[in-house]
């Protein structure tokens, strides 16, 4: 009878103790079932962060679609240029006049949207060919500030000024250098920019780009209006106009190869080409009435454009084209070609060659 006792005894104080093992692993499978419960929330919630993240990035890289509003401004600005050109095709009493120096800016600004047109046969540009595209349009800016330099450097100067052709060449040169760091912190400010089908960066660039080449025009057309209102007169400045234009074509290379791989359709390049040269009509005008004031400002003005277009082409198209290439070879190979061919260019329409 007592063992019978002492037995129920321990068997009740064993399931006493299994019971109370059971109820505390239920209590930690049912507590970590509820951590799980709780965690996969913000595993999803991370997740999906990521997923949006990741789809922004893809909205970021891909061009935006151009609104039927831009499209109808650049249908009107292409009209209008139309008309400016046969408006201001100059008679053949008009000679060595206002007109005539108007009419010979426009066409070395015209010659720029020349350059855009091989691009529409070339399509379907890849990451390597875009930092290749750069790095060719790097060069040709280095190229094109090399000559910049040399112009401004041997200008011919009639009269001897208080302030050295060299000094006027330096500090244009690093006003452009200002100008273009501060346009380019002025724009970070701004990351939804959206110009013609591109926004972001791809905008942003093609801004700077743009407002380099533009400076640079305005140097170009003094010297074409400064050209014609000199000792040589229409000769010269006829050869000078002819020149530009030569030039102007591998410059709207230079740009398309900057937009049109970032998305840019080839007509509103060849508007961006025509455009960026619009100053130099505006400049060549007040040049030529106004030369002897000119020629003073003209060697800063060529700086100022100079030292604007190394900045772009050494702080922003080199490294982008060696990040999209991968391969330094490829990067110095396509900016030392493009480099000596727009430099042989230059040489022989100058006749140095």
């Amino acid at each position: 009878m007592g063992l019978s006792t002492l037995e129920l005894a321990g068997r009740e104080q064993s399931d006493t103790l299994l019971k109370h093992a059971e109820s505390h692993s239920g209590a930690i499978k049912v507590r970590g079932k509820s951590m799980d419960h709780e965690s996969e929330p913000l595993n999803g919630s991370s997740q999906h962060k990521t997923e949006r993240e990741h789809e922004e990035d893809e909205e970021d890289s891909e061009p935006l679609e151009m609104s039927s509003t831009t499209k109808k401004y650049g249908y009107a600005t292409a009209i209008a240029m139309v008309l400016i050109t046969l408006y201001s095709i100059p008679t053949a009493s008009s000679g060595k006049s206002v007109q005539y120096v108007w009419w010979c800016g426009w066409m070395t600004a015209v010659a720029t949207g020349l350059g855009a047109l091989p691009f529409y046969w070339i399509q379907d540009v890849n990451k390597y060919w875009l930092g290749i595209c750069n790095g060719l349009a790097a060069g040709m800016m280095l190229a094109a500030t090399g000559c910049l330099f040399y112009e401004a450097w041997f200008i011919p100067q009639h009269v001897e000024y208080a302030v050295s052709v060299g000094y006027r060449l330096f500090v244009g040169a690093f006003l452009g250098v200002l100008f273009i760091k501060f346009t380019k912190l002025y724009l970070e400010d701004y990351e939804d920019v959206k110009v013609c089908g591109l926004k972001g960066m791809d905008a942003r660039k093609a801004l700077l780009i743009m407002a380099v080449m533009t400076l640079h025009s305005v140097s170009e057309g003094i010297g074409v209006g400064v050209s014609f209102g000199g000792e040589g007169g229409v000769r010269r400045g006829h050869i000078v106009t002819l020149t530009m234009a030569i030039h102007n074509i591998p410059e709207g290379v230079a740009i398309s190869l900057a937009l049109v791989p970032r998305g840019l359709s080839v007509f509103f390049a060849t508007l961006w080409c025509i455009l960026s040269s619009i100053p130099q009509p505006i400049f060549a005008v007040p040049s030529f009435m106004f030369v002897e004031q000119s020629l003073p400002i003209l060697p800063a003005g060529l700086g100022f454009a100079g030292g604007a277009m190394a900045y772009v082409a050494i702080n922003e198209l080199l490294p982008e084209s060696l990040e999209d290439t991968k391969s330094l070879p490829s990067t110095i190979s396509a900016t030392s070609l493009a480099f000596m061919v727009f430099l042989t260019i230059q040489l022989v329409l100058s006749g140095n060659l």
